[in-house]
């Protein structure tokens, strides 16, 4: 434009624009520094613990000198108190700035906090304590100033105080007392001490509310102490009445870090009540008075030493199962060895004799694995009075046979048919069903006619299948809880996990290490579990390739595949209960369930396969059920809370299932679900209510489905009426009451029959009765809950109670495991009484 302009106007021209333009920026130049003249800066020297009282304008700002000595050896606190003592000045607040030698801190008065849904909480009281940058010689003096400014033309009217925090530092064991409130958080500092590495800080209150927040965090600037800033920062934990965090040295380098308590603005995050309801968004709220007393201490955490005395002490209860079943197996096996010696050199035969006998032709020498054989058949071929005894037991008027009877019948039906199909297909079988099925007495005889080798094929499905399960089930588990354990670490937010904080021993990066250790029980006597089925299998394997008489026709069915199934169960509920407890939290709950219900099916499976092994469900059938009932726990941890319609579907549900599988059980099977069901059931009711008179052809049968169906309709009863929040466990509580249920009945039936129960189920019976009491007991000591919010749970939490490592919930672990170890035992052994009776003279119930 100028050289333009030169040429068009000339070099005169040219000079009286540039001067114009100077003059123009003079003048704005000279009006700024007038305006800049009119505002009045005033600096002052101020000292500690002295109340300034002023007032401040949009024409003037004052600013107050500080110094003061920090010395290394020593850490002492500065805090900043303002008070705004004239009406009105939301409209205007006054802002103060706090420069430091390496932070700057700044907060308007009134201080406008805001909660949820934007509701604003204005404070007029604030007061902050400032960052302590570090000093690098022994004895330094710091400088700072507090500016003091606002835009409005009015004056306000303020108080300035500012005061040395002498219990800064905080010290180990020594419990120290506060105040903290919305607008005046407070935060101290720590020091590791030589020879601690771990510390766990914790936070009381005698008060549940006002809703607080402990948070720790690195010695550095700034230091986030508002409400909406704490969580930016650090591990912070919301709190009611007690809050607990595990401190690693090595997480902070500087070998100390700040406790940092800040109350919130509203209650809602720890469960309280939400009290305002502004009708207009901008609306100003007091909150009223929401100071809270609390009581901070910080004490050295357990050592490595104790780490290692925990691993050693979960090791060895565990591995003392292996020794005790060692030392059982030996006592067995020289038992069953004198046995054998008594069997070969009777009294009243002389060792020539005996020689003499095992060097004829056709008889071989016993060896130890065919001593039980050998002991079975012959007391069973040369003992009446075992035959007598079964005879004076049958209390429901069976016609006794033979034993040539009863072995010559079997054998030819073990090589009739070898397809399971077809001996299902033919037409005449399944009229044998109908009428075998339905007699008022039966006997195992009657239920185990399939081929042996079939139902064992059909029941190891079962191991199979689980473990499919068990693979695809735990890989995304496993994954999944490395990322909630990594998301806990990022973001410091220990909320997201319901640990007992004040018995939570982290390694590596795990919160809580003891509540994963203390699974490893189910791991190990799931295996051990799995091996003694393993030496029965073999041993009864080698039975069946010799042809023993009694392995073919006397006792229980031997089929494994469902004892295969439990280990199996007993394994993967340890590691997925580990999985569970890296971060318990609702979304993760049926980790910890899954398997438990798993357990439970498999075990009243097992218990109606004893004695109905001919008529058991199969593999597929039992686990799309079980994936049925999962199901439900998923819906109802979702869905379930406070959700009627829900509760209505399940005890809906829960009701005509209960009654279908009465139905299933009570018929044998022998009942079809089509369309002339309901004419089928007005025709008995008419015929055995009305026409006549008559009794339930099953009793025993019928006395189990009645009480079976009292105890489900009482609970789908409490469910509907109380609707539960965790769903899962009462999900739970209806498996567990079913399986009790149908144990006692079993055992109750079992003695009504005559039969006896030898004396090592017997004691399996009564240690597992008494563990399982002593788990319960700890169980329902409830050290958190993740129906309620964090801080909530955090109510329930306990220090730990052996060897300052396991917590009550590590105690259950211990205990549930080798209860449901003993539980199993029981399932395998409680039988053995009838390895030397015929499946005839064993009755089904």
């Amino acid at each position: 434009m100028v050289l333009r302009s030169c040429c068009k106007f000339g070099p005169v021209s040219v000079l009286f624009r540039l001067g114009y333009v100077a003059l123009l920026l003079l003048c704005v130049t000279h009006l700024r520094c007038a305006r800049a003249e009119t505002k009045t800066v005033v600096q002052k020297d101020a000292e500690f613990d002295v109340t300034y009282n002023d007032t401040v304008t949009s024409d003037n700002q004052t600013i107050y000198a500080f110094n003061h000595t920090v010395s290394r050896n020593k850490t002492e606190g500065v805090r900043v108190t303002v008070d705004v003592l004239s009406e009105g000045a939301e409209s205007s607040p006054i802002l103060f700035v706090v420069r430091q030698k390496q932070a700057v801190l700044s907060f308007q008065v009134p201080l406008i906090l805001r909660g949820l849904y934007q509701r604003k909480y204005p404070y007029a009281h604030v007061g902050r304590t400032l960052c302590q940058p570090p000093t690098r010689t022994l004895s330094e003096t710091q400088y700072f100033f507090v500016d003091v400014s606002t835009l409005s033309s009015l004056g306000t009217h303020y108080q300035l105080r500012i005061s040395r925090v002498e219990s800064f530092t905080l010290h180990t064991d020594k419990k120290f007392s506060f105040t903290a409130s919305p607008s005046q958080p407070q935060y101290f500092k720590y020091v590791f001490p030589d020879g601690v590495d771990t510390a766990i800080v914790k936070v009381n209150s005698e008060m549940t509310f006002p809703c607080s927040v402990m948070s720790i965090q690195d010695i550095q600037c700034p230091v986030y102490d508002l409400d909406n800033n704490v969580a930016f920062i650090g591990m912070y934990q919301t709190m009611t009445k007690t809050a607990a965090i595990t401190v690693q040295r090595k997480d902070f380098p500087s070998n100390s870090f700040y406790v940092v308590v800040v109350v919130k603005t509203e209650d809602e995050a720890c469960g309280g009540p939400l009290r305002f309801y502004p009708l207009r968004p901008d609306e100003l709220i007091d909150a009223g008075n929401r100071s809270k007393t609390l009581d901070v201490v910080v004490s050295p955490a357990i050592s490595s030493d104790v780490y290692v005395m925990g691993m050693l002490f979960c090791l060895g209860i565990f591995l003392s199962f292996y020794l005790l079943t060692f030392l059982v197996a030996c006592v067995e096996n020289k038992r069953m060895h004198r046995r054998r010696e008594g069997l070969l050199n009777p009294a009243d035969m002389s060792p020539a004799e005996t020689a003499s006998l095992l060097g004829k032709p056709g008889v071989t020498p016993v060896s130890p694995y065919e001593y039980g054989s050998f002991a079975d058949n012959a007391s069973t071929l040369s003992s009446e009075a075992i035959t007598d005894s079964i005879a004076s037991d049958a209390n429901y008027g069976y016609m006794e046979r033979s034993l040539e009877s009863v072995t010559g019948r079997s054998r030819q039906e073990s090589l009739s048919s070898i397809e399971e199909d077809d001996y299902d297909t033919l037409a005449d079988i399944d009229s044998d069903k109908n009428i075998v099925r339905t007699k008022k007495y039966l006997c195992v005889s009657d239920l185990a006619r399939k081929d042996k080798r079939v139902l064992s094929k059909k029941y190891q499905i079962y191991f199979w299948n689980i473990a499919t399960i068990g693979v695809f089930y735990a890989l995304p588990v496993i994954q999944l809880v490395i990322t909630y354990q990594t998301v806990v670490n990022v973001t410091g937010n220990q909320d997201i996990c319901y640990y007992n904080f004040l018995c939570a021993h982290p390694l590596g990066n795990l919160s809580a290490f003891n509540n994963i250790l203390s699974n490893l029980g189910y791991v190990m006597l799931g295996l051990l579990f799995l091996l003694i089925v393993l030496q029965r299998d073999i041993i009864h394997s080698r039975a069946l390739d010799r042809h023993d008489l009694n392995a073919l026709e006397c006792g229980i069915p031997k089929h494994f595949g469902l004892f295969y199934a439990m280990g199996t169960a007993l394994m993967m509920e340890g590691l997925l209960s580990a999985c569970y407890h890296v971060c318990p939290n609702y979304t993760n709950f049926q980790f910890d369930t899954s398997f438990m219900y798993m357990i439970a099916g498999l075990c009243v499976l097992k218990l109606y396969q004893k004695r109905h092994p001919d008529i058991n469900a199969s593999a597929y059938t039992a686990y799309a059920c079980l994936a049925a009932v999962i199901f439900f726990s998923v819906l109802g941890v979702v869905f379930g809370k406070g959700n009627m319609v829900f509760w209505i579907i399940f005890s809906v549900l829960h009701i005509l299932a209960t009654m279908l599988l009465s139905t299933q059980l009570y018929y044998m099977g022998r009942w079809r679900l089509d369309s002339g069901i309901l004419r089928r059931i007005v025709y008995v009711i008419y015929t055995d209510c009305i026409r006549q008179c008559s009794g339930p052809m099953y009793i025993d049968r019928m006395v189990l489905l009645v009480m079976g169906n009292i105890v489900n309709w009482s609970l789908a009863a409490y469910g509907l009426l109380k609707t539960p929040n965790d769903f899962a466990s009462y999900l739970l509580a209806i498996a567990i009451c079913n399986l009790l249920l149908y144990f006692a009945f079993y055992i109750i039936m079992k003695l009504r029959s005559g039969e006896r129960i030898q004396c090592m189920a017997m004691v399996c019976i009564l240690f597992t009765a008494v563990v399982w009491g002593f788990a319960l007991f700890f169980f329902f000591q409830g050290l958190s809950t993740w129906q309620k919010t964090p801080a909530e749970s955090r109510e329930h939490n306990r220090d730990c109670i052996v060897l300052s490592f396991f917590d009550d919930h590590d105690i259950w672990h211990f205990l549930s495991s080798i209860a449901m170890f003993g539980s199993f035992l029981v399932l395998l052994t409680m039988d053995d009484d009838l390895d030397d009776v015929q499946r005839d003279k064993i009755f089904v119930f």
